[in-house]
């Protein structure tokens, strides 16, 4: 009968760690599979329903698109990170002055809770790094030139809606395509 060695029980340790790790993240990715979509279209559902018809405007800041590509292609975790961030900045542009906004006040909030929700469970599918310094300062330019510039009025909430359903679409689009 063969004895295990300490180097025989460490190897069997770290076999048995690894395995446990690799099954909760996969756990946890199950769920942007099993529950991303359901979250996804109730957003999307109360951002239309919210307020009327969405701009004909067009949006002077553009969204980073060659980010976007490079997303597509990066691994598995980078792509999480990425829709974990970019609901974050969104989440962080509805915290600005509203008192101009008119839409339903019940479905801003439904909104803003569902998409709170969808930030806290992609969290937790990641691990803290650094942030997308282009996503991060798109978001920022869209602050000044759309709220800030126009007064946090009525119209710049419009182009701030019309560019959050944009950018949500595309996360969708991202999510589609993710194994």
């Amino acid at each position: 009968m063969q004895r295990f060695t300490m180097q025989s029980w460490t190897y069997l340790i770290l076999i048995l760690c690894s395995t446990v790790c690799a099954k909760s993240v996969c756990l946890c990715c199950d769920w942007i599979q099993d529950h991303y979509g359901t979250l996804s279209g109730k957003y999307h559902s109360l951002l239309d329903e919210m307020g009327g018809n969405i701009t004909e405007q067009e949006v002077p800041v553009d969204f980073p698109e060659s980010l976007y590509r490079l997303m597509e292609d990066a691994q598995y975790e980078v792509q999480v990170r990425f829709l974990n961030e970019t609901i974050h900045e969104i989440f962080k542009l509805f915290d600005e002055n509203m008192d101009a906004v008119t839409w339903e006040e019940k479905k801003l909030d439904d909104f803003l809770i569902l998409l709170h929700r969808q930030f806290q469970n992609l969290k937790s599918c990641v691990s803290p790094a650094t942030k997308f310094k282009r996503l991060e300062r798109f978001f920022k330019t869209l602050n000044k030139k759309v709220l800030v510039e126009m007064n946090y009025s009525a119209q710049a909430w419009e182009l701030i809606r019309k560019e959050t359903k944009y950018v949500l679409e595309k996360l969708d689009l991202l999510v589609a395509t993710m194994h």
